[in-house]
Protein backbone atom coordinates (compact mmCIF):
# COMPACT_ATOMS: atom_id res chain seq x y z
CA UNK A 1 0.00 0.00 0.00
CA UNK A 2 1.48 3.54 -0.92
CA UNK A 3 1.21 6.29 1.48
CA UNK A 4 2.98 9.40 0.96
CA UNK A 5 2.89 11.76 4.17
CA UNK A 6 4.26 15.69 3.86
CA UNK A 7 5.63 17.62 6.27
CA UNK A 8 7.32 20.85 6.95
CA UNK A 9 4.32 23.57 6.16
CA UNK A 10 3.96 26.63 8.63
CA UNK A 11 4.08 30.44 8.32
CA UNK A 12 7.22 32.20 7.04
CA UNK A 13 7.78 35.79 6.09
CA UNK A 14 7.83 36.98 2.61
CA UNK A 15 11.93 36.13 1.78
CA UNK A 16 11.96 33.57 4.51
CA UNK A 17 12.76 29.71 3.33
CA UNK A 18 10.94 26.59 4.34
CA UNK A 19 11.55 22.63 3.73
CA UNK A 20 9.12 20.23 3.13
CA UNK A 21 9.73 16.74 3.58
CA UNK A 22 7.61 13.63 1.89
CA UNK A 23 7.79 10.62 3.42
CA UNK A 24 6.98 7.33 1.22
CA UNK A 25 6.07 4.06 1.95
CA UNK A 26 5.23 1.35 -0.29
CA UNK A 27 7.28 3.57 -3.42
CA UNK A 28 9.97 2.65 -4.78
CA UNK A 29 12.06 5.51 -5.94
CA UNK A 30 13.44 3.74 -8.76
CA UNK A 31 10.68 2.54 -10.35
CA UNK A 32 8.11 5.86 -9.66
CA UNK A 33 8.40 9.25 -10.30
CA UNK A 34 7.81 11.98 -7.92
CA UNK A 35 6.74 15.36 -8.13
CA UNK A 36 5.37 18.55 -5.90
CA UNK A 37 2.54 20.07 -7.17
CA UNK A 38 0.69 23.14 -4.77
CA UNK A 39 -3.37 24.66 -5.19
CA UNK A 40 -4.41 28.34 -3.71
CA UNK A 41 -7.79 28.86 -2.37
CA UNK A 42 -10.04 28.84 -5.85
CA UNK A 43 -7.12 28.09 -8.31
CA UNK A 44 -6.47 24.60 -10.17
CA UNK A 45 -3.61 22.66 -8.91
CA UNK A 46 -0.54 23.58 -10.31
CA UNK A 47 3.09 22.02 -10.86
CA UNK A 48 5.69 23.00 -8.46
CA UNK A 49 8.98 20.54 -9.65
CA UNK A 50 9.73 17.11 -10.72
CA UNK A 51 12.22 14.02 -10.48
CA UNK A 52 12.40 11.19 -12.67
CA UNK A 53 12.09 7.68 -11.18
CA UNK A 54 15.48 7.40 -12.52
CA UNK A 55 16.67 10.44 -10.48
CA UNK A 56 18.85 12.01 -12.94
CA UNK A 57 16.51 14.92 -13.82
CA UNK A 58 14.45 17.45 -12.11
CA UNK A 59 12.01 20.21 -13.74
CA UNK A 60 10.75 23.19 -12.27
CA UNK A 61 7.57 25.63 -13.23
CA UNK A 62 8.66 28.54 -14.28
CA UNK A 63 7.65 30.76 -11.05
CA UNK A 64 9.72 28.36 -8.70
CA UNK A 65 12.78 28.02 -10.74
CA UNK A 66 16.28 29.04 -8.93
CA UNK A 67 13.99 29.80 -5.76
CA UNK A 68 13.08 25.86 -5.17
CA UNK A 69 15.32 22.77 -4.65
CA UNK A 70 13.98 19.26 -5.07
CA UNK A 71 15.96 16.25 -3.95
CA UNK A 72 15.36 12.78 -2.29
CA UNK A 73 17.03 10.44 -0.04
CA UNK A 74 16.77 6.40 -1.48
CA UNK A 75 18.23 5.16 1.58
CA UNK A 76 15.27 6.94 3.45
CA UNK A 77 12.32 7.07 0.99
CA UNK A 78 11.86 10.64 1.19
CA UNK A 79 11.75 13.27 -1.01
CA UNK A 80 12.23 17.33 -0.20
CA UNK A 81 11.68 20.49 -1.50
CA UNK A 82 13.65 23.09 -0.58
CA UNK A 83 12.13 26.64 -0.66
CA UNK A 84 14.09 29.78 -0.69
CA UNK A 85 13.02 33.76 -0.92
CA UNK A 86 8.85 32.98 -0.74
CA UNK A 87 6.54 35.15 -1.97
CA UNK A 88 3.19 35.39 -1.12
CA UNK A 89 2.21 34.21 -3.68
CA UNK A 90 3.87 30.83 -2.61
CA UNK A 91 0.93 30.84 -0.54
CA UNK A 92 -0.62 27.22 -1.35
CA UNK A 93 -1.47 23.68 0.26
CA UNK A 94 1.81 21.81 -1.09
CA UNK A 95 1.07 18.00 -2.14
CA UNK A 96 3.56 14.92 -3.40
CA UNK A 97 2.84 12.80 -5.67
CA UNK A 98 3.91 9.74 -6.83
CA UNK A 99 3.57 7.60 -10.36
CA UNK A 100 4.72 6.11 -13.04
CA UNK A 101 5.03 8.92 -14.96
CA UNK A 102 6.58 9.51 -18.40
CA UNK A 103 9.24 12.63 -18.75
CA UNK A 104 7.06 14.41 -21.43
CA UNK A 105 3.72 14.40 -18.28
CA UNK A 106 5.70 15.22 -15.16
CA UNK A 107 3.89 18.44 -14.85
CA UNK A 108 0.62 17.33 -15.47
CA UNK A 109 -0.99 16.55 -12.21
CA UNK A 110 -3.50 13.80 -13.30
CA UNK A 111 -0.75 11.30 -14.25
CA UNK A 112 0.44 10.86 -11.34
CA UNK A 113 -1.21 7.55 -9.20
CA UNK A 114 -0.71 8.47 -5.49
CA UNK A 115 -1.08 11.51 -3.30
CA UNK A 116 -0.62 12.92 -0.25
CA UNK A 117 -2.96 14.61 2.43
CA UNK A 118 -0.78 18.23 1.64
CA UNK A 119 0.73 20.73 3.63
CA UNK A 120 -0.04 24.42 4.29
CA UNK A 121 2.58 27.39 3.21
CA UNK A 122 1.60 30.33 4.47
CA UNK A 123 4.33 33.28 3.36
CA UNK A 124 2.44 36.34 4.89
CA UNK A 125 4.04 39.12 7.16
Amino acid sequence: QVQLVESGGGLVQPGGSLRLSCAASGVTFGQYSMGWFRQAPGKEREFVAAIKSSGDSTYYADSVKGRFTLSRDKAKNEMYLQMNSLTPEDTAVYYCAAGRVITSSLTQHNRYNYWGQGTQVTVSS
